[in-house]
């Protein structure tokens, strides 16, 4: 079964990438009108989401600083006086791609795990479960990205 959450994990963060393709950095930073933040805000929140939810809550070194997640975790919303760099953004793509093969290796080494209630009203209390709703947010993202990039285009 987490091959199959793994298997979702890699479709969901390929579509995003397909997504975010050929983006100019006005397009990324952009935040249009009724909306609270930007595409590279929304790309970057999936990889600090996973790092938070399968890393920190297992008791392992998430591989983004504490800076990052300062500024990306749920919450926070962007500074548009700092925009995102395209070669910000595009590092930060790389790390998505570069956060599946992570997990699955590091998946097999954790021991322990906090539970956690989400603000969805569902308690996290393995890692398993962690992952599973992981893939549930990025889902939610995507469709956050798939209306940022209509308005942008509009």
């Amino acid at each position: 079964m987490i091959d199959y959450q793994f298997n979702i994990l890699e479709k969901s963060r390929e579509a995003v990438l397909k997504k975010t393709e050929n983006l100019s950095e006005e397009q990324i930073n952009k935040i249009p009108e009724g909306f609270k933040n930007n595409i590279a805000w929304n790309v970057i929140h999936l990889l600090v989401t996973q790092q938070l939810l399968c890393y920190k809550l297992a008791g392992k070194e998430m591989y983004v600083s504490e800076e990052v997640v300062n500024s990306y975790r749920k919450g926070t919303a962007p500074d548009p006086s700092k925009p995102v760099s395209l070669e910000d953004f595009n590092k930060f793509k790389e790390e998505l791609v570069l956060n599946i093969k992570r997990i699955k290796e590091d998946y097999k080494k954790v021991t322990s795990f906090n539970s956690y209630p989400t603000s969805a009203g569902i308690t996290l209390n393995s890692i398993e479960d962690a992952i599973a709703f992981n893939n549930y947010h990025e889902g939610l993202h995507t469709g956050f990205i798939n209306a940022l990039l209509r308005a942008i285009q509009a």
